[in-house]
């Protein structure tokens, strides 16, 4: 395999030459946005294809992936497969015409093939320059925010059982402040873009009072901002992260709590908090040498089992799409509906799936291996609502929003804030 590294203002000066640059001799060329260590593994899942097809792979990963695939396609020099970390990207891609349908046959193997299929077809499936929606991106490697986190031991301690459902989760929060202990640690804090793990939450919760096709219509605006129904989830999450006796530090702390700190109370002697919600990438803030699994587990942010909308997840992922049409090119979709094309990935590390078939023996570590049991739960998959609205409410007005709701300022305030940010967009 053919291996190239651009990062950066390298990457951007070298228009010319573009993401598939130095490897025009290659069956087929790939490019995305891992680096480093991320990069290396990527790359195994493409020697296994190599090796099953005899085709020669060149894959480049850059911190500038964004950016450059838009200067290839435009200058006609994309390669043939591009990773995309958020679906936005590749919408509009696929409007311009710089993307190639997978056609009906991908669309359904999906379906049937990953849990919550419609929902990756959904996902995926994009309007193209004639005006029609075809499925244009194949997910493969997936992110799940959806969680909970815990110290078992503290559990056991005080008796706790894990809940199952949103009405035995605020039951438990109850219990917790009855017995004079604080359930929730809750931050806000990420530097200049303090505010987005609130918006998670709201996602979730969007996710849990409604049907997901009232959040799609809440991510593209066809649902305002300030809609009832919105204004009541972010409500849901001023439950938890209003209530003084919730939070540890008390509901001023929250903005000012630096999301990666806000674990740390977990892990206190006596404990300062017993729950923490966020994604599955947050054991990198855990003291070292913290094992999941034992020193601290996770479970699924639990539905309303009154509400009847099924098991939702909210998370993330990495969209395969077709930016230089070639048969390699489609030989290695089809490459990536087998187990294996996962499962080499997955006996690594930092590897979730939708795919009903594969062993999940291979996972590398048993803590991956049960979150992706929750993802093959999930009955709706949602990608994170505030990657797909424009940058200027979704990485603006979203985040300083929940931050004044966080701080005191009504949902009602907020949601009609933002809505006339989004507003002025248009």
């Amino acid at each position: 395999m053919k291996k190239t590294l651009m990062t950066g203002a390298a990457t951007l000066a070298l228009t010319t030459v573009g993401l598939a640059g130095g490897a025009q001799a290659q069956d087929l060329t790939i490019a995305g946005p891992w680096i480093g260590a991320d990069q290396e593994m990527v790359e195994k899942v493409l020697e296994l294809f190599e090796e099953q097809s005899g085709l020669d792979v060149a894959y480049v990963g850059s911190d500038s992936f964004e950016q450059q695939i838009v200067i290839d396609a435009e200058a006609g020099s994309a390669p043939n497969i591009a990773v995309f970390p958020q679906p936005g990207l590749a919408s509009d891609m696929a409007k311009r015409g710089f993307l190639t349908p997978l056609g009906a046959d991908v669309e359904n193997w999906v379906r049937d093939n990953y849990a919550a299929g419609q929902s990756w077809v959904d996902l995926g499936t994009s309007v193209g320059p004639d005006g029609n929606p075809a499925l244009y991106g194949f997910f493969y490697k997936v992110d799940l925010k959806s969680l909970v986190w815990y110290v078992p031991e503290n559990f056991e301690d005080a008796g706790y059982e894990v809940p199952t459902s949103m009405e035995e989760l605020k039951a438990l929060t109850e219990q917790i402040v009855a017995d004079g202990e604080t359930p929730w640690c809750i931050g806000l804090g990420s530097g200049a873009a303090t505010g987005w793990p609130a918006t998670d939450w709201v996602e979730d919760m969007m996710l849990r009072t409604q049907p997901p096709e009232v959040y799609d219509g809440w991510v593209d605006n066809s649902v305002k901002f300030d809609d009832p129904r919105v204004v009541a989830a972010i409500e849901e999450f001023g439950w938890f992260a209003r209530n003084d006796a919730f939070v540890s530090g008390g509901a001023s702390a929250v903005a000012s709590t630096d999301f990666r700190d806000s674990p740390k109370g977990l892990f206190t002697s006596p404990p300062q908090c017993y729950l923490h919600r966020m994604a599955s990438f947050i054991p990198a803030y855990f003291p070292e040498g913290t094992v999941e699994g034992e020193d601290v587990d996770f479970f699924y942010f639990p539905s309303y089992a009154e509400k009847d909308l099924g098991n939702p997840v909210l998370g993330a992922g990495t969209l395969w799409a077709i930016t230089n049409d070639s048969p390699a090119a489609h030989q290695f979709i089809e490459f990536l509906e087998t187990p294996e094309a996962h499962e080499v990935w997955m006996s690594q590390k930092g590897f979730l799936t939708p795919h009903k078939g594969v062993d999940a023996s291979k996972f590398g570590d048993p803590a991956t291996a049960a979150m992706n049991e929750i993802l093959l739960g999930a009955t709706t998959f949602r990608f994170d609502g505030s990657d797909l609205m424009p940058g200027g409410v979704g990485a603006g007005s979203f985040w300083t929003g929940m931050v004044d709701y966080a701080g005191g300022k009504s949902a009602e305030d907020v949601a009609k804030s933002i809505q006339a940010s989004w507003d002025a967009l248009k």
